[in-house]
C-alpha cells in the first residue's frame, strides 16, 4: 500500500482575475476550491492514474472537514490526525503573472505528533510512505527524520519531495526517491544550476549522500533521473501552462504510479514527466487519458559523462 503523509496540508483556493489592482476592488472571472499540500496532490493524481493510497497527516476545523469530506468523494482512503486548530486556506491568484499566498498552518501538540508516528510505525516492507511539502511552524524541523527513521526500522521504503535542510537529514536513510527542481538542487549546494552537467554532477552528488533516485525538474527544459548506474534526460511536451500548482506532486505521483506496475525506472521517469506536465497544462490536477495524450511526446536520452 502506497501512504502519503501531508504535515501542512490546505485548502488551496484559486482565484482567476483579468489584472489585479492593488488597492482597489478587484472581481474574480473564475474560481477553483479543493484540498492541497503537497502529499493529498500526490494522492489525488495516484487515484487519477488508477493506483490507490491512503492519506496521513494533520487536519483540523471546517477546513479539515473541507479537505475530508472532498477526498472521501473521490474514493481517496484518509486516516487523518485532528488538531484543534484550522487547517490553513492558500490563496493562489491567476492573472498575467501567478501570486502565492501561503497561510502558516495549525499549531500541532507533541500528543498529535506521536499519534502520527504511531500509524507510520504500522507500516511494513509491503508499504511505501511517500513524505511532501513543508511542515508547521509549531513542528520540529526534525520531524521528517523522525518519521523516516521509522521506515528504516521497519523497512519501509520512502520517497520524499521536500525542500532545504528537510531533505539534507533524510538523504542518509536512503530514500527511494527524491526530487528537488534544478533552483533547489543549487540552494542545496549554494551555488546556481545552469546546464545539465551540473545537475548530474550535483545530482550525483545527492546518490552520494544516500539518495536511491534522483529527478531534478527543470521547468521548460525537461527534466533529468540520475540513478547509481544512469543518467537521462527528458524534453518537455508541447502546451500551454495554465498552473504550475501541483505539477511536481503530479510527477511524483507519475513516476510511482508506473513503477509499481513495472519496476522500470526509464519507463517511469517518462511517464512522470507526462504527468508533471499534464498537471501543469490543466487549471486543476491531470487525468490519467490528459497523461497518454502526452506521453508519446516525451523523449529519453542517456548523457554520457
Amino acid at each position: 500500500m502506497i501512504y502519503t503523509v501531508t504535515l501542512n496540508p490546505s485548502v488551496d483556493y484559486i482565484i482567476k482575475l483579468d489584472s489585479l489592482q492593488i488597492g482597489e476592488l478587484n472581481r474574480s472571472t473564475d474560481e477553483l476550491m479543493f484540498p492541497g499540500g503537497k502529499g493529498i496532490n500526490v494522492t489525488r493524481v495516484l487515484k487519477n492514474l488508477g493506483v490507490m493510497s491512503k492519506a496521513l497527516g494533520f487536519i483540523g476545523g471546517y477546513t479539515g472537514k473541507f479537505i475530508e469530506d472532498n477526498l472521501q468523494k473521490e474514493d481517496i482512503e484518509i486516516d487523518f490526525v485532528r488538531v484543534q486548530e484550522n487547517t490553513r486556506i492558500n490563496i493562489k491568484l491567476k492573472t498575467d503573472k501567478e501570486t502565492e499566498i501561503n497561510a502558516r498552518g495549525p499549531s500541532i501538540s507533541i500528543e498529535d505528533v506521536q499519534i502520527l508516528k504511531e500509524k507510520v510505525s504500522k507500516l511494513t516492507s509491503e508499504d511505501l510512505l511517500i513524505l511532501a511539502g513543508s511542515i508547521p511552524a509549531t513542528m520540529p524541523d526534525t520531524i521528517y527524520e523522525e518519521l523516516v527513521k521509522i521506515c528504516n526500522q521497519t523497512r519501509t521504503q520512502f520517497v520524499v519531495d521536500a525542500e532545504g535542510e528537510l531533505l539534507k537529514k533524510v538523504l542518509p536513510f536512503q530514500p527511494f526517491l527524491i526530487k528537488p527542481n534544478h533552483h533547489e538542487l543549487g540552494q542545496l549546494f549554494q551555488t546556481t544550476i545552469s546546464n545539465s552537467n551540473e545537475v548530474i554532477f550535483y545530482g550525483k552528488k545527492l546518490l552520494e549522500m544516500g539518495a536511491q533516485n534522483v529527478i531534478v525538474s527543470l521547468a521548460n527544459k525537461g527534466a533529468m533521473l540520475i540513478t547509481k548506474d544512469v543518467s537521462l534526460v527528458a524534453n518537455v511536451p508541447t502546451g500551454v501552462v495554465k498552473n504550475s500548482v501541483g505539477a511536481g506532486d503530479s510527477m511524483v505521483a507519475g513516476f510511482i504510479a508506473k513503477f509499481i506496475k513495472t519496476s522500470n525506472l526509464n519507463e517511469s521517469f517518462r511517464y512522470s514527466v507526462a504527468t508533471g506536465s499534464a498537471t501543469a497544462f490543466s487549471l486543476g490536477l491531470c487525468t490519467e487519458e490528459q497523461v497518454e495524450k502526452l506521453l508519446m511526446q516525451v523523449q529519453i536520452n542517456e548523457i554520457s559523462m
